[in-house]
Formats: structure tokens, sequence, C-alpha cells
């Protein structure tokens, strides 16, 4: 059925790359959005970034799943998963642990949390930089060493 629907799925090794997207373009743009609206003053914007945050981080809670479940059978060589998929896992396991954590204080305080505010915004733009560092690892095993399809012969090995 998934074939019928997405044909470019059949080329993928795992779920993983159909989900990593929610997170990466959520979380961003409810720090975004939660800047705004302590900067106007609009708890109505306030709302809509704790939504985006909620969903965000049950995208991050998806996307790791299904990347710590396809990690053992990604087909890459030991040297790029030491220096690409370990540190991009790290990194999205500290995202994730941000989301959850940023997300309950925001569910707690809701819409945003009046005391702490700037903490809290500021953690986020900590999570948004964890975000950036560890798709950049995701997309060089992609782009670089072909971790997300059957493009060419494995394994590559490493290289800077």
């Amino acid at each position: 059925m998934l074939r019928a629907w997405l044909p470019g799925a059949d080329h993928l090794q795992n779920l993983h790359p159909l989900l990593v997207h929610f997170p990466i373009a959520l979380l961003p743009a409810a720090t975004l959005v939660y800047f705004i609206a302590i900067l106007a003053g609009r708890e109505t914007w306030a709302w809509t970034a704790l939504w985006m945050m909620v969903l965000g981080a049950l995208g991050a809670a998806a996307a790791v799943a299904t990347g710590l479940y396809a990690a053992e059978g990604v087909m890459i060589a030991i040297s790029v998963k030491q220096h690409l998929l370990y540190p991009h896992r790290n990194l999205m396991l500290g995202v994730l642990a941000l989301s959850a954590g940023l997300t309950a204080w925001a569910l707690i305080a809701r819409p945003l949390p009046s005391r702490g505010r700037y903490l809290f915004v500021a953690l986020m733009i900590v999570m948004v930089a964890l975000i950036v560092k560890g798709a950049d690892y995701g997309g060089r095993m992609v782009y670089d060493y072909n971790a997300g399809g059957y493009a060419c012969g494995q394994p590559i090995e490493f290289s800077k």
C-alpha cells in the first residue's frame, strides 16, 4: 500500500527519512513563533507555537524511534558510523530530551512560561542549534555516503 502512494519510498532502507522533516520544520518554527509572540505580546501566537511544539516533539519521538530502530541496518561503513551516525544519534537524542522537557514546561504553563520565559526561549534556541548540527550529520550520511538508498555500492569509507 505504501508503494502505491509513495513509490519513492520503495528505495528507502527504513521509514526514518519520511519522519525526520516534521521535527526539523516544526521545532524551529515554534521557536520563532514563541519569540515573535513574546515581542508582540500576542498570546494567540504563543498558543500556535505551543501546538507546533507539541507536534514537533511528537515528530521528534517518531524520528528518534525509527532512527534507533534502523541504525544497525543502515548500510554504511563502520568509519561513517563512528564519525557521522553516532554523533547524529547523540545530538538527536538531546533534541528529543529538550523538546520533551520544553513541551512539558509549556503545557504546564500554557501557552508560554511567565517565570523563566527567557530561559525557555534560550533553551529552544539551543534545541534548534542541536537540530541543525544533527541534521547536518544526517544529511552527510545520506548525500555523501548513500545511507538512504541504493544509488551506489556500499560501504563507502569515511573521508573528511
